[in-house]
């Protein structure tokens, strides 16, 4: 059997997963139905955390590499994401954050919401060619496509200038 696009697209990217209980072919079933990167790889690996658990990832321009990190020991917990911030009249220089708190349930909405975020910072830098430090506008994409079934989304239709099939230069590392 043929594989859609989509999936040749995910076969070719690396995956690897440090967490346990998860490893690499879980991760890439999980993602499976999110927009891949090409060129770059996803790494999960877990988290330490001292006092309660949060969220954290980095998309590494010159590893090439989008990594994910799980708070272990993992637990349930509710994590306030700011999606948007509208400056507050006046002379000085101050904004009104909007905010919605989300609870996180499972490793598996953990790497998704996290792997959404960092996509939109790739797809900003690599296909728009925009400073990627958007953190809302991440924030925002993430919040829209975490716990979504995207069965049948034809990506290139919702992300203007994305084709994950078309081979593209990266863009040099700073």
């Amino acid at each position: 059997m043929a594989l859609s696009p989509l999936r040749r697209t995910w076969a070719a990217v690396p995956v690897r997963s440090r967490v346990t209980g998860v490893d690499a072919e879980t991760l890439r079933r999980w993602l499976a139905d999110l927009p891949p990167p090409p060129g770059y790889g996803v790494s999960a690996r877990p988290l330490r955390y001292r006092q309660a658990p949060h969220l954290a990832a980095f998309c590494w321009y010159e590893d090439r590499l989008i990594e994910l990190q799980v708070p272990e020991p993992f637990g349930a917990w509710n994590e306030k994401v700011y999606y948007r911030a509208r400056r507050k009249p006046g002379r000085r220089l101050a904004f009104h954050w909007f905010s919605r708190s989300i609870r996180f349930r499972t490793r598996r909405e953990v790497l998704r919401f996290l792997y959404c975020h960092e996509f939109f910072h790739w797809y900003l830098r690599e296909v728009r060619g925009r400073k990627a430090s958007a953190e809302t506008a991440c924030d925002r994409f993430a919040l829209a496509h975490f716990r979504a079934r995207h069965a049948g989304v034809d990506w290139r239709a919702l992300l203007p200038g994305y084709d994950p099939a078309r081979r593209r230069p990266l863009k040099r590392a700073a």
